[in-house]
């Protein structure tokens, strides 16, 4: 795309100094000024877009390779305008080079034999034709069109083979990334669940003890977590970004920190990302601070979080309760930031790294804190 813009601008450049050297014809400026504003109009728009489009590359073959010649023939006559190598004349290289570009076969074929009967057909009701200009021109044309199919194909069968090259990669990747999850959990088990069993199946702990009893039940609920977790399923397609951290083990621990209060967790976790170590931190300390005033101050030890990666590679994390609740609009609720835990530990954290942090509360029916990142 960029190749043929250029194309057309030496072409342009070079139409510029033929027309204004010497006597400067009014007619010539005013074709010239309608050749300028037909590829503004059709390269413009597809330099930002990145593609063309068809109606623009359709009026560049109609009207500056078509219409134009026989415009010149009509108010010029002849001369530059005219002649197979004059000014005009040589636009349709560029013309037919784009048409290649942007059209498959069938529409490139029927733009470039527009193009080739224009040629012929104007020069013969020149005063003078020029046979061996004509077919001077046909060769320009066909050199053009053999130049820029070649170029495209090598060009898109060369993205193609990055891509494939590029998918490869990205799946070795997620593999990797599989099993790395699939080692963590098991050393996790190792080093938790079957410790836990082999110290009691040995005997030398009393299993009725609440301290033993109080870890079991830690246990049970990480076990259960793993089990109903979709992660497995739903590791993110490529690599890790650079300086990324574990979210989902960061959260885990922020759980296992809150169990340890004594609160009862259910929780899910959906394509959880790989994000930056620093969200990864905010994430888990206002988890932790959501959960805690669940502990000290909504009247239940029971709390549900939910962990869901978000459109993007974000991320959107849910606290909710269903204890006594309180009253956002009161004081210490929404009005100071929801007390200071919620505002400097939730609120405060989530900001500093992008995001956001909402907290939905109503006496007698619970608290809901729900993080987001980005905002």
């Amino acid at each position: 795309m960029k190749a043929t813009a250029l194309f057309r601008l030496a072409h342009l450049i070079a139409a510029a100094g033929v027309v204004l050297e010497d006597r400067v014809d009014g007619r010539s400026v005013a074709l010239l000024a309608c050749v300028c504003a037909v590829s503004v109009v059709l390269y413009v728009p597809a330099l930002v877009r990145g593609w063309f489009s068809a109606a623009g590359v359709w009026a560049d073959v109609l009207v500056t390779g078509c219409a134009l010649p026989w415009v010149a023939v009509a108010v010029i006559g002849e001369g530059d305008a005219v002649a197979p190598h004059g000014w005009l004349m040589v636009q349709s290289l560029s013309t037919a080079a784009t048409a290649v570009v942007a059209f498959r076969w069938r529409g490139a074929a029927l733009a470039v034999a527009l193009l080739l009967a224009t040629s012929p057909a104007v020069h013969a009701v020149l005063p003078e034709p020029d046979p061996s200009g004509v077919l001077d021109h046909f060769s320009a044309i066909a050199t053009c069109v053999a130049l820029a199919g070649g170029g495209w194909w090598y060009t898109r069968r060369q993205g193609l083979l990055l891509d494939a090259a590029h998918g490869r990669a990205v799946a070795l990747e997620a593999a990797r990334a599989r099993q790395a999850e699939r080692t963590a959990h098991h050393a996790a088990l190792h080093d938790t669940v079957l410790a836990t069993l082999t110290t009691i199946g040995a005997g030398r702990v009393d299993a009725n003890a609440p301290a033993v009893r109080e870890r079991c039940a830690r246990e049970a609920a990480y076990l259960r977590r793993l089990v109903e977790s979709e992660e497995g399923h739903d590791l993110p397609h490529g690599p890790p970004p650079s300086g990324a951290a574990g979210a989902r083990a960061a959260l885990e621990e922020a759980l296992h920190r809150a169990e340890a209060l004594g609160l009862t967790l259910k929780a899910q976790f959906h394509a959880v990302p790989e994000l930056p170590r620093e969200v990864c931190d905010a994430l888990a300390a206002a988890v932790s601070e959501a959960l805690n005033n669940v502990s000290r101050h909504a009247g239940t030890d029971t709390a549900r979080v939910t962990v869901v990666g978000g459109t993007g590679g974000g991320v959107e994390v849910t606290v909710a309760d269903r204890g006594i609740g309180f009253d956002v609009s009161g004081p210490g609720g929404s009005g100071s930031g929801g007390g200071t835990g919620l505002r400097r530990s939730v609120r405060g954290r989530l900001a500093a790294v992008g995001g956001v942090a909402f907290v939905d509360s109503h006496p007698g029916e619970g608290t809901v804190v729900e993080l987001r990142w980005p905002a």
